[in-house]
């Protein structure tokens, strides 16, 4: 009975954050030595950091790289440790895994299959390794193997599957497996998405039973450089069996997922497959063989369970809160800002801002401890006023202000103070009508004619939101904290915000989420909450409203929906349209079987307005502030969803809706 215990190591890095990162690397080393861990599996590119974006293409950073590597090799005596790194090879630059055995270097594995879909532009950086070949690399004077490799460790072997070989049809899994592979170790930086980890779920599970290995899945966690938000999930399955799961979403810097597996038992299910065709043709020249003394363990017989919050009708609204939560503690931590500012209005979206700041801190509570996450943040090393609990941290680091006009009501201000003061976040009002009234006069004296509601509605309307991102920005300013924008994708996408002014901000974390989910999850929050941290009560003062900009006079009963449409038929026209790539005239034979309560009529006027609305406003989204990805419906135009600042404006597509529309009698 040959057992063996190996590890996923789970990194939150940085891109280029050489020292942070290797301390990272080391610390994932150290512990799993301490558990007498014999194979240790890391990240995808985990010593520059995966988004490094065409820093790629620096050869000081490949030189860098290749300086930290040699510095980590001495710690790896006594275990075999998968890091991730460019290289620049036959005048290309690769993505690859080096296999670190005893305190040597025994090779590096070129990633063959690159991820150049969504928000991914590996091809922009690397070249594929194709299958089969094999070369040396030069390093320090001496050569080391790279390529298409496989690794005879002290008898047991080991291959790779480098994250998005593992997605593709093609796997090199098949080929290794026809080489009695024992082990594949599978380095990744997957972004999180709502339902991906199921996904990632099976790919680990069939390689397993499909290649009669234990398969060993280590992905990134946290923030690592702005949009993308990973969330850890690493996995380890033996012969079809899952054997260990990682918990998600960690606030740590480095979490290891372990357990033991009987070498022998997988070695024995290969032979008794039917399906296993062993190479016996006996060229090995792709098989690297390295010496060492593995750790002796017993068998280990552990339970698995999946997180509390991981199971039931609410994981969506889990999942977002733990995503974005974790998005925000680490675009603070390493954006270097002390706390967050938000314009909070009383209403839907900045009020599930407000949420999402306050839950973050006591997610990270939860899991660090206070002392740990006064640490982790590093804002209160030198303080002798330092907070001495949660609520007293938010006090410090979330300010928020209703900024009122004229046209404000008393139940948007209200709900503004009952919220903030919930959450314990430092809270102003600031009156800025007169403001308003100055602009209105310098322009209307400027151009000499009284500025009316009848005659320049939209410009009215959006002189109030602009004034109020000056006050916003200078508490941003004075605090050194990080301004919040409180845009959702709806908006986003008929450009129902106004520049400069409620989209101000250096973050837009809510921007990738459509407004019926915000308002479903607000009333989850409000009811519920995240497991083991519970919910916020005082949300039912936004919850009982409907959401409104506030920027008419108050007579007008001024609603969102009134003036765009429902949200749950703009989500499905823009998903329908956007995500699906329908033509208005598709889009409309679509939704009229879906939403049958209202006039066909009707329907048509909305899919027409949404999609002059999104080409109108193409100009909006490409200057809104950086928002984390969640799913494959994001609008992000620099990560997701490119569409033309100058376009036809489906004008010829419209007409032929309208003419359908006429000819139908609708």
């Amino acid at each position: 009975m040959r057992l063996l215990k190996i590890a996923a190591g789970v990194l939150n890095q940085t891109p280029l954050d050489w020292l942070g990162n290797r301390e990272n690397i080391l610390a994932a080393i150290a512990s799993a030595k301490s558990e007498q861990v014999g194979v240790l599996c890391l990240p995808e590119l985990c010593i520059t950091g995966y988004g490094c974006e065409d820093a790629f293409h620096s050869s000081g950073v490949h030189a860098t790289a290749l300086e930290m590597l040699t510095s980590i090799v001495p710690e790896t005596k006594g275990i075999a440790v998968s890091v991730g790194l460019p290289v620049t090879y036959a005048g290309g630059v690769f993505n690859v895994a080096a296999l670190l055995v005893d305190g040597r270097i025994a090779g590096f594995v070129g990633k063959q299959h690159l991820a150049g879909d969504g928000i991914h532009y590996e091809p922009r950086w690397f070249k594929p390794w194709p299958a089969g070949i094999q070369g040396e690399i030069e390093i320090d004077e001496t050569q080391y193997p790279i390529g298409d490799l496989l690794f005879d460790v002290g008898g047991i072997r080991i291959g790779f599957e480098i994250c998005e070989d593992a997605w593709v049809g093609n796997r090199p899994g098949g080929n290794l497996a026809s080489k009695g592979t024992d082990i594949i170790l599978n380095p990744s930086a997957s972004h999180f998405a709502f339902g991906k980890h199921g996904v990632r779920q099976r790919f680990v599970l069939e390689g397993s039973r499909a290649f009669n290995v234990t398969y060993v899945y280590a992905n990134l966690v946290g923030n690592e450089s702005g949009r993308a938000i990973f969330d850890g999930d690493a996995m380890i399955a033996s012969g079809g069996q899952m054997q260990a799961v990682g918990k998600r979403f960690s606030y740590r810097p480095m979490v290891l997922t372990a357990t033991v597996v009987n070498i022998d038992v997988t070695r024995m299910a290969r032979a008794r497959s039917g399906s296993f065709e062993p190479e016996v043709d006996g060229d090995e020249s792709d098989v690297i063989r390295m010496s060492i003394d593995f750790p002796v363990v017993g068998p280990v017989v552990e339970k698995l369970e999946k997180e509390p919050w991981m199971v039931g009708a609410t994981v969506k609204e889990e999942e977002f809160t733990r995503a974005v939560c974790l998005g925000l503690f680490d675009y603070m931590r390493k954006s270097h800002s002390r706390g967050f500012v938000v314009s909070l209005s009383g209403g839907c979206d900045s009020a599930s801002v407000v949420a999402l700041i306050a839950k973050m801190f006591e997610l990270a509570n939860w899991e660090l401890g206070f002392e740990g996450l006064l640490d982790r943040i590093g804002l209160f090393a030198n303080d002798v006023k330092k907070p001495a609990e949660v609520r007293e941290l938010v006090h410090r680091l979330l300010t928020t202000v209703y900024q009122s006009t004229k046209n404000s009501g008393p139940v948007t201000r209200a709900a503004a103070m009952e919220v903030a003061s919930a959450v314990n976040a430092t809270h102003y009002e600031f009156d800025v009508d007169s403001i308003v009234d100055s602009y209105r006069n310098i322009v209307s004296s400027a151009i000499g004619e009284k500025l009316t509601w009848e005659k320049h509605d939209i410009t009215l309307q959006n002189i109030q939101a602009r004034v109020r991102s000056p006050g916003v920005w200078m508490l941003a300013n004075l605090n050194n904290a990080l301004l919040v924008s409180t845009s959702n994708r709806s908006e986003a996408a008929v450009g129902y915000a106004t520049m400069d002014g409620d989209t101000s901000g250096g973050l837009s974390p809510i921007a990738g989420i459509d407004k019926a989910f915000l308002r479903k999850w607000l009333i989850w929050m409000e009811q519920q909450g995240p497991e083991g941290i519970g919910n916020i009560p005082a949300l039912n003062s936004v919850n009982q409203q409907q959401p409104t900009a506030e920027l008419r006079p108050l007579e007008d009963n001024q609603t969102d929906e009134d003036d765009l449409m429902p949200y749950d038929v703009l989500d499905l026209i823009e998903r329908l349209a956007i995500r699906d790539k329908m033509m208005p005239i598709e889009v409309f034979d679509h939704i009229i079987t879906e939403f049958p309560h209202y006039e066909k009529g009707q329907l048509g006027k909305w899919v027409i307005r949404f999609f002059r609305l999104w080409c109108r406003n193409q100009w909006k989204r490409e200057r809104y502030a950086p928002s984390f990805h969640l799913d494959d419906e994001n609008l992000d135009p620099k990560t997701w969803c490119r569409f033309p600042i100058l376009s036809g404006g489906y004008h010829f597509e419209i007409e032929q809706l309208q003419a359908h529309l006429q000819q139908s009698g609708f």
